[in-house]
């Protein structure tokens, strides 16, 4: 299972890789600085690559959806399923109800 990181400590790394890129005396690409930041802060590389992209499409510079946007989608689809629930157990209460008018009453 993949650690959970506090988002301090992503938006640091994503800051290094960026700072590094601009200061780039090296010519290094952004897929180099990455692989080379990576294990000094113990984590993977394709983590780091994520993080940075992620970074990139929250500030617009790269097309994607954004974090609100992710949340928001993932909220929404909660409520959504949450309310389909709801409605089949409507369904199944009104068909129970309804065979109970149906019946004939014993006199």
């Amino acid at each position: 299972m993949p650690a959970k990181y506090p988002q301090s400590f992503k938006d640091r790394a994503v800051r290094m890789v960026v700072d590094r890129l601009e200061a780039n005396e090296d010519g290094l690409t952004c897929y180099q600085v990455i692989k080379l930041t990576a294990p000094k802060l113990n984590v993977s590389t394709e983590a780091l690559r994520r993080w940075v992209e992620q970074a990139d499409i929250d500030k617009g510079a790269r097309p994607g959806t954004t974090t609100d946007a992710q949340a928001e989608i993932r909220k929404l689809k909660r409520e959504n399923a949450e309310l389909r629930r709801a409605n089949e157990i409507l369904k199944t209460a009104s068909a129970f109800f309804a065979a109970e008018l149906d019946r004939p009453t014993p006199r």
